[in-house]
This record gives C-alpha cells, structure tokens and sequence, in this order.
C-alpha cells in the first residue's frame, strides 16, 4: 500500500495494482475534505452528498457524472453497470461491476469491508461493501462468479486489494453472528476469537474475506490486504463503531482508464 496526496484529499492506493496503466483507483480517508466532517456519498437527498461527490471528482480530475455508487443495503446483490443503464446511485446493491473504461465503480465504508477487484485480461473491475452480513453470504465470490459469468474472467487472472476496516481486536459480535460464521466458514474457528463475554467472539472480517476470494478461485498471492484498521486509527478513518452511525465514509473506487 502506499498513501499520497490527490487534488486536496488524502488516499490510500494498493501495491498490487501499481503494475498496471490501464486503471486508476483510491480509497479515501478522512483528510482533506472541505465540505464537512462527514461526507456521504449517497442518501435520499442529492444537498447530502453532492458537494462531496463534486469534491472526490475534482481530486480525481475526473467527471462527476462517471462516478457510480451502490446504494448500500448490507446485501450480497451485484450489479453490472455501463453508461446505458448506469444510476448515478443503484439501489439495494452492495457490489457494482463494469468493463467500461472511464466508469468509476464506488463503495464506501466506515468500518465494513471495501474489496476492489480487476481482471487485467478481459479488463473488468468491480468495487464491492463487504459487512459482517455480506461477508457470511460471500458477496465477493457472488461478484467473481459475475465477472466469470459475464465477461469470461477466470479467477486465477483476478487481483484483489482489501482495504480499510475493523480489525478483529475491535470487532466483538454476537451470538447471531457467531451462528453465521460457523454456519458458512469451515474455517470458522480461525475466524473468531473467544470473548470474555458469553456467547460473543471477535471476528477477524479481513481473513474471512480472504478465504472467500480464495475458495473462489484467487490466487493468494494476488490478494493484498492493505491492514489498516478504521477503528484504531482515528487519525486517517471513520469507524462506525467508534464513533456512531452518522460518522462520515470512505470511498473506495476503482475505473477502467
């Protein structure tokens, strides 16, 4: 990973995409933003979040109009998007996919899970929200099978980057989550952690997404987990947990160039 300045905001910009000059991707943090303290990037009233969408353009020196967003909803929908049918916001999804150069495909997050996925060889990216709930329904292995089913991707071909989210020393769930994860991972039980607390366990989100993308055909050396923690460090991220629902976001995105 690495972290530099675009336009006025802060990013960060994974390793394992570097190598590549066929796309551009970021995701933000909590620096740089003159709009407010807690930008938004969807909502059902445009005065929210236009002037944080107008501000991550200009940063990008991009369209704003190219920028396409889930409408998240903690589901495991996938969406394949293109400039015929594209929304500048696609309702009750929580991944979005495009081979369309100069579409931004954009997730945001204050705690859950963003995964950015490209395929170098039949150029498709996808951006996908992957919180406790998507990540038992494996939303990311909905989205390969997508890639795979629409546009020929094999999944050895494919480069992930985890981003920015809870950690497993912050992250303590409870029974119904536990129940989830043993009911969908074999390998549950390196993926939670004993609480003190009956019935609670600590849930370790990054690793369970990496055995999803695994099980879905992703080599692990093409997985890069950036391991930065949105509740430990308050300094550059949002969290949810931390500091309330109504916290701000960070936008993950990536595009076809």
């Amino acid at each position: 990973m690495r972290k530099m300045i675009q336009g006025r905001l802060s990013v960060f910009k994974f390793e394992s995409f570097r190598k590549y000059k066929n796309i551009a991707h970021f995701v933000t943090t909590n620096e740089g933003w003159v709009s407010g303290s807690r930008p938004r990037f969807t909502g059902d009233r445009e005065i929210d979040f236009s002037e944080y969408r107008k501000e991550l353009a200009l940063s990008c020196q991009w369209d704003v109009n190219l920028y396409i967003f889930a409408r998240q909803t903690h589901s495991n929908h996938v969406a394949v998007v293109s400039s015929e049918n594209s929304l500048s916001a696609v309702p009750d999804t929580d991944a979005l996919i495009t081979n369309e150069p100069g579409l931004f495909v954009c997730v945001q997050t204050a705690d859950c899970v963003p995964i950015l996925l490209f395929d170098p060889h039949q150029k498709v990216v996808a951006a996908i929200h992957a919180g406790w709930r998507g990540t038992v329904s494996k939303i990311a292995r909905i989205a390969v099978q997508q890639m795979t089913d629409s546009f020929g991707c094999d999944p050895v071909h494919i480069i992930a980057g985890i981003g920015p989210s809870i950690h497993m020393h912050a992250y303590e769930v409870g029974p119904e989550v536990v129940e989830a994860v043993e009911a969908n991972f074999r390998n549950s039980s390196a993926l939670l952690k004993p609480s003190l607390t009956e019935g609670k366990a600590y849930f370790d989100l990054w690793e369970a997404n990496q055995t999803v993308l695994k099980e879905s055909g992703l080599a692990e050396e093409n997985i890069e987990v950036m391991g930065l923690c949105s509740f430990e460090q308050a300094d550059l991220f949002y969290s949810a947990r931390r500091d309330g629902v109504e916290t701000g976001r960070m936008v993950s995105g990536i595009r076809l160039l």
